[in-house]
C-alpha cells in the first residue's frame, strides 16, 4: 500500500515543477518567447498586407482589361452574326443582368433576339413526372423529325422546346410554323417554361444560358453552405442538380442540331456548370462550343463571338475556366443571311429550299 509519505513526494515534485516553469516563463525564456511570437505575429502581418498589395492589382489589372474589352467591343463584334435571328433559353438561376448584357451583346453583333425562354424547376421535378410524360406523347406528333422512340421522355421535351422556337413556316421563313406556336404554348401552360416577352419569328441559332452565372467567389461560398447543410438537404439538392444539368445537357444538343449553331454559356465552373459537364464528356466536348465566365464583361462578349464561329463550323471552349481551348473566340464576320421562300410548285428547277440558306462565312 502506497503510504502519506509517498503522495507528499508526488505532490512537492508536482509544484516544483510548476515553479520552475513560472520563474523561467518569467524570467529567462519570457524574453525568448515573447520575442518569437511577436516576430511570428509581424510575419503574418506582412505576409496579410502583401497579400492585400497583390489582390487589389489583380482586381484592378482585371477591372482595366474589362474595361478595355467593353470599349473595343463594338467594332469586335460589328456585323459578326449578319442579322440571324438568336433564341435564348435559361436553364437553371440565371442573373437578370446577365441575360440582359448577354442579349445586348447579340444585337450590338448584328443579331436579333427572337425570344427568350426560361425553364422552371418543373422539367425536372420528380413529382411530375408522369405528367411530363404525357405532355412530351401528346407533343410528338407535331416535331420533325421526331425522335427515336427509346429517347426518354427528357429527350423528347427539349426537342419540342427547340423546334418551337426555330421551326419557320414552310411558306414564310419570316414566320413561325402553327405547329411552333402550338407547341410553345403547350409547354407554357404546362408551366414547364416561361417566357420573357413574345417570340417574333423562327431562330437561326441558340444561345443556352445555363445557371449559375456567377463568379468564382460567390460558386465557393455555395459549395460552402451546401458542404455545412444538412446530410439530407445537401442530398437532395446534390440530386436536383444532378437531373438539371442532365436536362440543360439534352436541351443543348438539340439547340445545336436544330439550328444553324449553338452556343451554351455560364458563370465560374463549379460542380453544378452545365459547362464543366460539357468539357468533361469526350461526346459532348466535341459537339458543343461552351463559354464561361458569362457573369464578366468578356464573357458576355465573347458569346455572340462563338455564336458566330459556331455557325461557320467552328467548335470551341472559351474563358478562363479548365477546359477552354482559347480565352476568347476569333472574329468571324458571317455574311448575312438569306431567306428564300420555297418555289412555287410548278417550278421545274429541281432546286431544294429549307427557308435560309447559309453563305461562306470570313474569319
Amino acid at each position: 500500500m502506497i503510504d502519506f509519505r509517498y503522495h507528499l513526494v508526488s505532490l512537492i515534485s508536482v509544484f516544483l515543477a510548476l515553479a520552475v516553469g513560472i520563474a523561467l516563463g518569467a524570467g529567462p525564456l519570457e524574453q525568448s518567447i515573447g520575442d518569437t511570437l511577436t516576430g511570428q505575429v509581424e510575419q503574418l502581418r506582412t505576409e496579410k498586407d502583401e497579400l492585400r498589395v497583390e489582390l487589389d492589382r489583380t482586381l484592378g489589372e482585371l477591372g482595366h482589361a474589362e474595361t478595355t474589352v467593353d470599349e473595343m467591343a463594338p467594332a469586335m463584334l460589328a456585323d459578326t452574326l449578319g442579322e440571324r435571328r438568336v433564341a435564348v433559353i435559361e436553364v437553371a438561376d440565371v442573373q437578370p443582368e446577365v441575360l440582359e448584357a448577354v442579349v445586348s451583346r447579340v444585337e450590338q453583333a448584328g443579331g436579333t433576339v427572337t425570344g427568350t425562354v426560361q425553364v422552371t424547376e418543373a422539367w425536372t421535378d420528380p413529382a411530375q413526372q408522369s405528367f411530363r410524360q404525357q405532355i412530351a406523347g401528346t407533343l410528338l406528333e407535331y416535331l420533325d423529325p421526331v425522335p427515336a422512340d427509346d429517347a426518354g421522355t427528357g429527350v423528347e421535351l427539349a426537342e419540342a422546346l427547340v423546334q418551337s422556337l426555330t421551326t419557320a413556316d414552310p411558306e414564310s421563313p419570316d414566320s413561325r410554323a402553327e405547329t411552333s406556336e402550338l407547341v410553345v404554348d403547350v409547354l407554357v401552360e404546362a408551366e414547364l417554361v416561361t417566357l420573357e416577352g413574345e417570340i417574333t419569328g423562327p431562330a437561326d441559332a441558340v444561345v443556352v444560358l445555363a445557371g449559375p452565372t456567377v463568379s468564382i467567389g460567390e460558386v465557393e461560398q455555395a459549395e460552402a453552405a451546401l458542404a455545412s447543410a444538412p446530410a439530407e438537404e445537401a442530398a437532395e439538392e446534390t440530386e436536383r442538380a444532378e437531373m438539371m444539368l442532365t436536362s440543360a445537357l439534352e436541351i443543348s444538343r438539340a439547340a445545336q442540331a436544330r439550328s444553324v449553331g449553338a452556343v451554351v454559356a455560364g458563370g465560374a465552373l463549379s460542380d453544378a456548370s452545365l459547362v464543366q459537364r460539357i468539357r468533361q464528356d469526350a461526346d459532348a466536348v466535341a459537339e458543343l462550343t461552351t463559354v464561361d465566365g458569362v457573369q464578366s464583361i468578356s464573357g458576355q462578349v465573347a458569346v455572340p463571338l462563338a455564336l458566330s464561329a459556331r455557325v461557320a463550323g467552328t467548335i470551341g471552349h472559351y474563358g478562363p475556366g479548365a477546359g477552354a481551348t482559347d480565352a476568347m473566340p476569333p472574329r468571324v464576320v458571317l455574311p448575312t443571311i438569306e431567306r428564300v421562300a420555297p418555289a412555287p410548285e410548278e417550278d421545274e428547277t429541281g432546286a431544294e429550299d429549307e427557308g435560309s440558306e447559309e453563305p461562306e462565312a470570313e474569319g
